[in-house]
């Protein structure tokens, strides 16, 4: 149950937003509005500092004067790229807030890595490995976000049988609030590389990252239908065996029958002699943006989709490069409705558990009523690194797109649906990703994030002055 003063600021929330979003005249002449991809983060700043690309002297120069000035007037510092996030991670409240320019990428064939620096987009990772054969062994599903930002989110691939894209990174080179610049890594300043990994930005600004990278393959898509129940065991047979090398799922979305069925799409090389070249642009997915977007008020559109993936994507076949995949962007299926925005959760289910989940989500959203657009379903090794792990085992992510209006009502409808789905996830022994909208209660934070008070307190170790701090913080950890 939402609490009398939840309701109360969401149904404020509107005037709350434009009169902390769009200031008066005299102050709009000093500050700049920034959001995030929800749409619904506006929040004003004292210095945006967009950062451009420069020799890594000039920029670490620059970094230090910046954090100094900051910390002089009492200022929190915030650090984003493509600041797609929705849990406002990349945004503070009078902030000085920097947005890194896309740097380039520079590939070790012999040592099997790549380097990135601050500011480095996915994009430019393929561009500079492809011609190589080369591909990153674990990125997000789309190449528009920043390989710093993925490190600080540990966000997941799709490519088995990997955990977090922090499992694949070997070190990284961290300024702390101070200026000080260390190198960490699992060997060297491992408590500061365990944090900073999934730590959201409030360690320091990292300005170069080492990862590791794979092979480039040309692959096959295997496409086989299910009844839900059977899919975790079999998803999880499948990303074991070594011939496959990524593969994700997909849960039918229409409320009459309602995550009933599944969808397992799997991947494995192909040689490249007996199929030609892949085609052109090939994506993940078959699913157009105007299918994908017809959904909305439609339960008509939802079962056509669901066809579209399970009879037409088969018949089509699926043939690309692993880069090909991967090289996707965001807009594919971008909401052009201006009154309207997606809103992303994502949910760490032990695979066992997967079942009783979907019967969860069924019982939820036949009292809640979502817009329920998409779940996606991928596999996450156990992560034994990071502090803050959402995968502690083997989890199977349940990656759910919503659409909502663009409206304190609509939140409020958001908020509830949200809190409840958390504590079943809680229940079945699971946890939820932190960085979209801040609509968890602090106790579910907690039960799924054990180790949040530690976090904290390392925090305040490394940052006495917490100049690193970010809505997130404010909303979790602060306090």
């Amino acid at each position: 149950m939402i609490s009398h003063t939840r309701r109360a600021v969401l149904k404020t929330g509107a005037a709350t937003l434009l009169a902390q979003g769009f200031p008066g005249p005299a102050a709009a002449q000093r500050r700049t509005v920034l959001n995030d991809a929800s749409r619904l983060n506006p929040v004003p700043v004292v210095r945006h500092w967009l950062a451009r690309a420069e020799p890594q002297s000039d920029f670490i120069e620059r970094l230090r004067r910046e954090l100094l000035e900051a910390a002089s007037e009492r200022r929190p510092v915030v650090v984003g790229a493509a600041r797609h996030s929705m849990g406002g991670q990349s945004l503070a409240r009078d902030a000085t807030a920097i947005t890194l320019a896309d740097d380039p990428c520079l590939p070790d064939r012999a040592a099997g890595t790549f380097r990135a620096y601050a500011g480095t987009r996915w994009r430019t990772v393929i561009a500079a490995l492809d011609p190589l054969g080369f591909s990153p062994a674990v990125m997000q599903s789309n190449h528009d976000f920043g390989v710093a930002s993925t490190f600080s989110v540990n966000a997941h691939g799709w490519p088995v049988p990997y955990g977090p894209f922090g499992s694949t990174v070997r070190a990284i080179r961290l300024m702390l609030a101070d200026g000080t610049i260390l190198t960490c890594s699992p060997a060297e300043n491992e408590e500061l590389f365990r944090l900073a990994m999934g730590g959201y930005g409030l360690f320091g600004v990292i300005l170069e990252l080492e990862a590791e990278m794979v092979p480039n393959a040309l692959l096959k898509a295997r496409f086989e239908a299910m009844a839900a129940g059977e899919f975790a065991s079999r998803f999880v047979a499948a990303v074991q065996d070594d011939a496959v090398r990524m593969a994700y799922g997909r849960l039918s979305v229409a409320a009459q029958g309602l995550m009933e069925q599944a969808l397992m799409v799997t991947y494995r090389p192909q040689p490249a002699s007996a199929s030609g070249l892949p085609p052109a642009g090939g994506a993940a997915s078959t699913i157009t943006r105007r299918v994908y977007r017809a959904q909305i008020g439609s339960e008509t559109a939802k079962r056509v989709r669901w066809i579209a993936e399970t009879v037409a994507g088969p018949a089509l076949g699926s043939v690309a490069t692993r880069n090909t995949l991967l090289n996707e962007p965001v807009s594919n299926l971008a909401d052009e409705d201006d009154s309207r925005t997606d809103i992303l959760h994502e949910y760490f289910l032990p695979p066992e558990r997967l079942t009783d989940f979907t019967a969860a989500c069924r019982d939820v959203f036949a009292r809640r009523d979502p817009e329920f657009l998409n779940v996606t379903l991928r596999y996450v090794a156990a992560d034994r690194s990071s502090i803050l792990a959402f995968a502690p085992t083997p989890r199977i992510a349940a990656v759910m797109s919503f659409s909502q209006g663009i409206t304190p009502k609509a939140d409020e409808k958001m908020l509830g649906l949200t809190e409840e789905l958390i504590d079943q996830v809680i229940a079945l022994g699971g946890s939820f990703y932190l960085p979209y909208r801040l609509h968890a209660r602090r106790d579910q934070v907690e039960k799924a994030y054990p180790n949040l008070a530690q976090f904290a307190a390392r925090k305040r170790h490394y940052d006495p002055g917490l100049l690193f701090r970010n809505l997130m913080w404010d909303a979790y950890f602060g306090g």
